[in-house]
């Protein structure tokens, strides 16, 4: 399904957002982006934006949590050079004296067990290209805790060290393992999905920040760490707008 001579990326959570940005400025960059998400229609109307572009893509629509679906997927591809482990979101914002379990859950399957699924089943690809590389999009919520963000912590926390241990285990061949971990991105979905849909609530997170990050912001900084010379590796990348301090510390002109 890929042209044999062009390196190719793969993108999960492709429909949108940080996902969909990073597309954007891989296929720029020269690579041929395999976009892969639950909504085929949106990563369908994103390829056919790369094609019309004279850029290649091609979308399949995967639901990362499902492994076999990942295994038919890996074995569909000549060939992966690099993967962006990108599929995630978070799932409310309740303490944990009464956070829903079953958010913790949805949140650590596609956060952790998602983004392992593809890497096992893509590795040896990675490996056999001579010159592979996986990033891992976390977050700065993997590294610092906050009140009502246990559930999302623990899972990028997962994230993080996933992709910790995978730079051990694997040193010596040639693939990368790159984390990137974003402060406030303001994306059109994140919050609000969060929030299940709920816009107040969605919009408070922003209130009186400048200049949050936005999804092409994140995406510039995947693509530079991806396209650095294959011996320079990135092992951890965190990325804030200037307004954020920390995860508990930020300036808002209310």
């Amino acid at each position: 399904m890929t042209a044999a001579g062009t390196p190719v990326a793969v993108v999960t959570g492709a429909s949108g957002g940080i996902g969909a940005a990073t597309a954007r400025q891989l296929a720029a960059a020269g690579y041929h982006v395999v976009l892969t998400a639950r909504r085929k229609d949106r990563i369908e109307t994103l390829a056919a934006e790369l094609t019309a572009a004279g850029h290649r893509a091609t979308a399949y629509a995967l639901d990362v949590t499902d492994r076999p679906a990942v295994d038919t997927f890996a074995a569909s591809l000549d060939r992966c050079d690099v993967l962006i482990n990108n599929a995630g979101g978070a799932l409310g914002a309740d303490p944990v004296a009464t956070g829903d379990p079953a958010d913790w859950r949805t949140m650590y399957e596609v956060n952790v067990i998602g983004t392992l699924h593809t890497t096992q089943a893509l590795l040896p690809a990675l490996t056999a290209s001579g010159d592979g590389t996986v990033v891992i999009i976390s977050s700065t919520a993997g590294h610092a805790a906050y009140e009502g963000g246990a559930g999302y912590v623990a899972a990028k926390n997962g994230a993080r060290v996933l992709a910790e241990t995978l730079r051990l285990e694997i040193v010596g061949t040639p693939v990368r393992v790159i984390e990137i971990a974003p402060g406030m991105v303001k994306t059109d979905e994140f919050a609000t999905t969060r929030f299940r849909g709920d816009e107040e609530k969605a919009a408070k997170v922003y209130a009186g920040v400048a200049e949050p990050l936005t999804a092409d912001d994140v995406a510039d900084t995947i693509t530079w760490a991806v396209t650095r010379p294959s011996h320079v590796n990135i092992d951890l990348l965190v990325v804030r707008p200037r307004a954020q301090a920390s995860n508990s510390k930020v300036h808002r002109e209310l």
